[in-house]
């Protein structure tokens, strides 16, 4: 897309219409999308604005001098983690993979890495050295 001479505006580069910078992270044609793709890219973008906002308010209730003022930036950033879950909760019921993928990592135990290892079969361990059991023995029909 083409910048215009007047920010916060874009070009679309499809439609040759002037288009709000944070639509411009499409890499398709927004009219070949569909719905459904277009409420999850808001969903994911404005998933993303709030972690950061997160961060930023943490960077700043951390440098601020004066204390209430950073018991207000740390309440505004406690809030943007509100947002973020529940963005996070709108993709799991909007998105299958999604929420399988929620089910395997949120609130387990032990290592998140053996924990995906485990889902994907990986007989490697969580230190990286290779482990043969029974069990994936015998998942390779070897007996």
């Amino acid at each position: 897309m083409q910048r215009h001479s007047r920010a916060p505006f874009v070009l679309n580069r499809w439609t040759g219409r002037r288009a709000v910078t944070n639509s411009t992270s499409l890499h398709e044609n927004s009219e070949k999308l569909g719905v459904a793709t277009l409420d999850r890219h808001r969903a994911i973008v404005s998933l993303m604005e709030e972690l950061e906002a997160v961060d930023w308010y943490s960077q700043r209730e951390k440098a601020a001098g004066d204390d209430e003022l950073r018991r207000i930036l740390a309440h505004n950033r406690d809030e943007e983690k509100e947002h973020a879950a529940m963005l996070i909760e709108w993709l799991r019921r909007n998105d299958a993979a999604f929420a399988d993928h929620l089910k395997t990592y949120l609130y387990s135990q032990g290592s998140i890495v053996q924990a995906e290892r485990e889902e994907t079969g990986d007989s490697k361990s969580a230190d990286g050295a290779s482990s043969l059991r029974v069990g994936t023995l015998r998942s390779r029909g070897a007996e």
